[in-house]
This record gives structure tokens, sequence and C-alpha cells, in this order.
């Protein structure tokens, strides 16, 4: 199989301003973080999503660990999330000290369990992080219902989640604080990147300090101080503005990129419908009240069918499929830093079955035809 015939799981897309933007950012003599293309990022996502304030972050790992900061998370302090989800989820709250408590997930969108939630919580528990899987929502009325039952915050890791939504609500703008990730697998990229979305409005000039290396320093250039002084906890989560203004064209086309997705992601799923009929896989479930943004195509094999030889058969064809998460409970550090409440069957299963498929934009039909005719003969 030659390379130039190969279909690869990702390929990242360019709009056609972003070398635009980023020569203009270079003549305006100002590349470091929060610079005319970095505001224009913010409003666009404050608009967007309704947050109370947006803040890009060089990923959405820092804009975790800002989370994990601006809740005063302390050694011992459990936050529950779950198990089948990337590290960074974790590792947020390790680095404070927190302790990661796995439930499992659903057996539809691979979410978080939501009836798993209450019997997780002890009196050591702090907050509730969500995974909005695939840009598919968690049930998050009854997640949020219960946080305010028990005194908790809600953290959306919604990395995933660029233009998806919840009964009409934005994802990582429904929790008190909620996450972005315009990493080059993602929807709407900026290579590295992410984003810091504060819905509790009396957070966010803490995360603007926390932000700026624990300093006020935003608060200094918009005339409210006269000079900035270290006031708090902090790093430098900040992008360099070449980063914002490549981010800056995905944005704008942002409406436009997810309707391209979404309807790769139905001519999928209508190619792939017979093999659902025939058992021999699932396709993914959206349910009632989410509008997802086409994140990722992905299939469920029937348990009786291994996955790997069906991986290394599509690999033959030239075809880029993956899996996905490690469960963190089963990994050495989820072992040594976190706990699981009890087995996690969905997790451990699911995960085993998972199998992510090429989606991006450029796809043509007949890429598409051809990875459903190899995944047909890899299943025969």
């Amino acid at each position: 199989m030659s390379v130039d015939n190969r279909i690869p799981f990702n390929r990242p897309y360019m709009t056609g301003r972003e070398l635009e933007y980023i020569t203009e950012a270079n003549a305006g003599h100002m590349l470091a973080g929060d610079g005319p293309f970095t505001k224009r990022c913010h409003g666009w996502l404050e608009q967007a999503t309704g947050a109370s304030k947006a803040l890009l972050t060089h990923s959405c790992t820092a804009a975790l660990e800002m989370c994990a900061l601006l809740l005063d998370i302390e050694p011992g302090d459990e936050v529950i999330m779950p198990s089948y989800t990337f590290v960074s989820t974790a590792n947020a709250f390790v680095l404070r000290g927190g302790v990661p408590v796995f439930v499992d997930i659903r057996p539809d969108t691979l979410n978080i369990d939501e009836a798993k939630i209450e019997e997780a919580i002890t009196p050591r528990t702090r907050a509730i992080a969500v995974v909005h899987y695939a840009g598919v929502s968690c049930e998050m009325d009854t997640i949020l219902a219960i946080a305010k039952r028990h005194g908790l915050q809600v953290v959306e890791d919604a990395a995933q989640g660029v233009m998806s939504s919840y009964k009409g609500r934005a994802l990582g703008a429904i929790g008190e604080l909620g996450a972005f990730s315009f990493h080059e697998t993602k929807n709407v990229i900026s290579g590295e990147g992410g984003a810091l979305l504060v819905n509790d409005p009396a957070l966010a000039e803490r995360a603007e300090i926390i932000r700026e290396k624990g300093t006020d320093r935003s608060r200094f250039f918009r005339g409210q101080v006269d000079k900035y002084t270290w006031q708090d906890v902090g790093s430098s989560f900040l992008p360099g503005e070449i980063t914002a203004a490549f981010l800056w064209a995905q944005l704008q086309e942002a409406q436009r990129i997810t309707e391209q997705r979404l309807a790769l992601w139905d001519k999928y799923h209508a190619l792939l419908a017979p093999l659902e009929a025939r058992g021999l896989l699932r396709r993914p479930i959206v349910p009632e009240g989410c509008a997802h943004n086409a994140h990722m195509y992905y299939v469920l094999l029937d348990p009786s069918i291994e996955r790997q030889p069906v991986l290394e058969k599509l690999k033959s064809a030239g075809i880029g499929a993956v899996f996905h998460y490690v469960p963190l409970h089963s990994a050495p550090a989820g072992r040594r830093f976190g706990r699981a409440v009890g087995e996690l069957p969905v997790t451990d299963q699911l995960s085993a079955q998972l199998l992510r498929l090429p989606l991006w934009i450029g796809l043509d039909d007949s890429q598409l035809e051809r990875v459903a005719g190899a995944l047909r003969q890899a299943l025969a």
C-alpha cells in the first residue's frame, strides 16, 4: 500500500487564513500572550458559549490544571470522574494532591454514569469532573442536581466538545468551570492550545490572576491598578499570539467546520448500519437533547470479535483506525493516585471493543466507502 493511497486517522484542517493572521500578528510586533488575536478569541468563545469569561491556555491540560487551582484542591480532596478519559483529567487534580475517584460509564454514550456518582461521594469529595466523550454531552441536569445536593463543584472536561450542546447550552459552559482543547486532533485547532471557561463570575478575576503567574497583570493593563504584583498562586498558562492568530482563523469557520464534519459522520452512520444490523458492531448513540459536533466516529465491536486483528487488517488495507483510552483505574498511576468505586465492568468491556475510524475534512465519498468496505472485510 503506497503512502499516498493510505487514509490517515487524522489530517489537520486549515481554513486558508491562518498564515495571513500569523503574518498580521508578526507585523503588529506583539507575539507574547494576550494580544489582539487572543482578545478576539476570548470574545468569540464568550459569545458562542455564554461563559462569564473565556481565557486561552496553551493546552486543555493547562485549563484543567487551572480548574484544580481555582477550586483550591488540597491533599486528600476527592474528585469523582470517569476512568475512561485522557490522563489530563486526573493529573490536573493529582498535581494538587487530590484523589481521582473513578466510576463507571454509561453503555450508550460512554460518558460518566450519573447513576453511579452519588454512591462515590464521601466527606472528602470536592468536585465532579465530567468528560463529554466524542462531543456528546453527559446527563448534565442530573449531575448538576447531585452536585447541588452535596455542595460540590462541577468541572466539564469538554476537550472534545467545541460547538456541541446539551439542551441548548454549550458544553463547557454548564458547570462552574469548563475546559476546551484545540489540539490538532480536535475539530477546531491551533496545533496545541486550549481554553478555560469560567461560568461562576466569582471565579473570573482569580482565574486571570492564576493564568498570569499569580499576578494582577491583567488589571494593570486595563488601568485598574498602577502596577501589578504577586497576588496568588499561579503559573504561565498563556499561549503565544501566533497560536491565537491561527486559532482565530479556525473559530471564524467553526460553524462550517462542524457542518462538514457532521455530514461525514452521517455518511459513516448510514454506511455502517448494515454491519450493526448483522450484530457485528454497534454505532454511536446520541441521546435526545444532545447536539454533537462529529468529533469522532467510533464503533463498538461485538464482544465476540477481537479488536487487534481487525486493526491489523485495516492497517494492511491502508486505513488509519485506532483504539482509544486505556482506562485510568487499570493504569499504574491510576492505581497509585486514585481509586475505583467497585468494579467498572462497562468501562473494562467497552474500552476493549471501541475502534475509531478516520474522520477529517477532505475525506470524500469514495474514501468513506473504502473505510466501510475494509471494516466489512475485516469483520467477515
